[in-house]
């Protein structure tokens, strides 16, 4: 019974708590009604408002001239619009007003200049407006400025589906070359482009224009581009660029983050702060946008880079290979480099320079507190890389060598220097007719104003090139020749002007050795068809060093440099193809053989005819017996040590000297002396110095 009298009705307190529900519901509707209205109330006396729905509402043929409410209007919707930006729905009522040309089309280009959304563009409203383009009343300078105005906000497009699925119909009503070549679309019909260029040949325009699709899509452009190529085009961007910049500061968010790597606006007070975020190697990964391989994955395999983990893989999918995302990428991966070794794509060294250009300029060359100039560990990391990945493919790229010449006439010397050295190694021979600019004239006002460790630092890169230059496709070899001559006499300029400034500094004279034994050899080890003597600058400061390791090493090289003139002197008699060399070399190197046998061993030193000369008078004056014998190689500074200790511990006659010097090691002094030295011993002890030379 009582569950009867439950089901028949509700009860008291059922009851009371219904109406309170109602109560509750009938005040919350209420109060929407009323905040609705006073919404639409407010609104109605919103100027900005009223300005919109006059856009919205005009008629066609509305005149123009003389038009206060008009202007009154767009004033109204450019102030909003560059202070704090239009919403989706203000974007939609000013691109429709536009682009239906609704009152002629004067005012297109200006409405579109003051299109900089608040927060995001409506897709609907860009289809909107792509429709309109096929009408065919909008003037071609309209078009151009759309399109522009598309790519400038393509990364605030709410959804993208739509708009993609009219790719065609955009390159459908693009028939003007000139508009072809405005439009720097990351699309993936290149047909149209392809058929200009067979129509009009190559045209440095298309060339550009299609260089920009292979970098993006390298599988849809089979044409041959230059790698070295300049960019043809201009960022006419700039204005959207900086007041959606300012906008987004001003509303107290930020620019989404593709277009903040796309379009950086230098912002001064806020340079120290940032991080390198240039300097960061992405990820190695697939492409992003998977469209443009629909058609391609039906007719042969593709295979990401990132999925392969082996030698073997790469080997059995090497003509599969779809590039990553982000070719900065390439630099963490030694399957990717394995890859660019083995393949040379120009595509794929095309978008890795670009990448590496880019960082290298905004993080060294264009930041106002020079970027990576507080020796960060991001920068010393990513220059690390960078020279690991051009010893692992031995050669530099073109877009850090672009980078060298500019950064050398404004680095300090000092910043990450065994990096830059190191990378300066790695650039190809420059002609001779612009070495001095780019590469003499910078480094001699470093190595003139620098301390001695970075004199060391500079001998120590130039030892390298000799070892690493090759001649490039573009030059000559005889041109080739002129610049590495060039290169070896400059450095020997400075080697000569370093040893005087630093007091020829025993440190510094190891480095610069350390170059002559490269240049001594460039014959016979390199290969080079040059043969280039050092200055007397380097010649007599180490022949008269006070340590015996100089001299012999300058022994050394004195050896070798025989070896590769009597090498190149029978090639020149047996083939017409041998280089020829100039009399003035063998007179150089034969005139130094004969000062180091005359200095060493026949003890004549400051005679006449010599290059070091004293006058008689000062010579007596310095009270040196037998000032003759000063250098020779028992009273020579770098080896009186050796025959005071031969002297007092070894009975034998002096003319066993020499062999005891050879038992210390000194390997180059003994080769020198083998090959230009003829001994004659007299009857007695032994002790007399006379011998033949014989320079060849």
């Amino acid at each position: 019974m009582a569950a009867k009298l439950n089901l028949s009705g509700p009860s008291d307190s059922d009851q009371s708590s219904l109406n309170d529900q109602s109560v509750s519901s009938r005040s919350i509707n209420r109060s929407l009604r009323v905040a609705e209205k006073q919404r639409r109330k407010n609104e109605a006396g919103d100027p900005f408002v009223l300005a919109l729905k006059y856009f919205s509402d005009v008629e066609a043929g509305t005149p123009v001239l003389g038009n206060d409410d008009l202007e009154r209007n767009l004033v109204l919707v450019e102030k909003v619009a560059y202070s704090k930006g239009l919403s989706p729905e203000a974007i939609s009522i000013m691109l429709e007003f536009a682009m239906s040309l609704r009152m002629g089309t004067i005012l297109c280009p200006r409405v579109l200049k003051c299109l900089i959304p608040a927060t995001v563009v409506p897709q609907e409203a860009v289809v909107r407006a792509v429709v309109w383009l096929g009408v065919g009343k909008i003037p071609f300078g309209t078009q151009v400025l759309f399109i522009k105005w598309v790519l400038t906000m393509f990364d605030m497009i709410d959804a993208k589906d739509h708009l993609r699925a009219i790719y065609g119909f955009i390159f459908s009503f693009v028939t003007e070359e000139n508009l072809v070549c405005m439009l720097m679309m990351r699309v993936f019909r290149v047909r149209k482009l392809l058929e200009l260029q067979s129509k009009l040949g190559r045209q440095p325009f298309l060339l550009h224009l299609l260089s920009l699709y292979k970098v993006f899509c390298p599988e849809l452009v089979t044409l041959s581009i230059p790698s070295r190529m300049k960019s043809g085009f201009r960022n006419h961007n700039s204005p959207w660029k900086s007041v959606l910049i300012g906008v987004q500061k001003r509303n107290g968010s930020q620019v989404a983050s593709s277009i903040g790597l796309a379009f950086t606006i230098k912002d001064k007070t806020n340079t120290r702060k940032r991080k390198h975020c240039h300097l960061e190697l992405p990820a190695l990964s697939s492409v992003v946008n998977k469209q443009a391989q629909t058609e391609l994955s039906s007719s042969r395999k593709v295979v990401p880079l990132v999925q392969l983990h082996s030698f073997a893989q790469l080997l059995e999918n090497m003509h599969h290979i779809e590039l990553p995302a982000q070719m900065g990428s390439l630099l963490g991966s030694s399957l990717a480099l394995q890859y660019l070794d083995c393949v040379q794509d120009e595509s794929a060294l095309l978008r890795l320079n670009f990448w590496l250009g880019y960082a290298l300029h905004e993080e060294f060359l264009f930041c106002g507190d020079g970027g990576a100039s507080q020796n960060s560990e991001e920068a010393l990391q990513f220059l690390n890389k960078l020279l690991s990945t051009q010893h692992f493919l031995q050669e530099g790229f073109s877009s850090s060598e672009a980078f060298l010449y500019k950064f050398l006439s404004v680095w300090d010397g000092s910043l990450l220097r065994p990096q830059i050295l190191g990378l300066l190694s790695n650039i190809p021979v420059v002609p001779s007719s612009q070495i001095r600019q780019l590469l003499f004239e910078p480094l001699m006002q470093l190595f003139f104003t620098s301390s001695m460790f970075f004199k060391c630092g500079l001998m120590e890169f130039s030892h390298l090139l000799p070892a690493t230059c090759l001649c490039p496709e573009n030059m000559t070899l005889s041109g080739f020749k002129d610049s590495v001559m060039e290169l070896v006499n400059f450095v020997g300029r400075l080697a000569s002007v370093g040893l005087q400034l630093e007091g020829c500094h025993s440190l510094l004279l190891s480095f610069i050795l350390d170059f002559y034994e490269t240049v001594c050899d460039t014959f016979l080890k390199y290969g080079l068809p040059l043969v280039v003597m050092p200055p007397a600058g380097v010649f007599y400061p180490t022949l008269f060093a006070a340590d015996p390791v100089s001299v012999d090493r300058l022994a050394y090289i004195m050896y070798r440099y025989k070896v590769n003139l009597t090498s190149a002197k029978n090639q020149e008699k047996v083939t017409e193809q041998a280089f020829h060399i100039s009399r003035q070399t063998f007179r150089e190197f034969n005139h130094y053989v004969v000062v180091m046998v005359n200095c060493l061993w026949n003890s004549k030193m400051f005679q006449p005819g010599m290059d070091v000369q004293l006058g008689e008078e000062l010579l007596l004056k310095s009270n040196v017996p037998e000032y003759w014998t000063s250098f020779d190689l028992i009273h020579h500074p770098a080896f009186l040590s050796y025959a005071v200790d031969f002297h007092q511990r070894h009975s034998k006659p002096w003319s066993w000297y020499l062999e005891y010097l050879f038992t210390q090691g000194y390997d180059g002094l003994k080769q020198f002396v083998q090959s230009n030295i003829s001994r004659q011993l007299t009857a007695g002890d032994g002790q007399d110095n006379s011998l033949s030379t014989q320079q060849r």
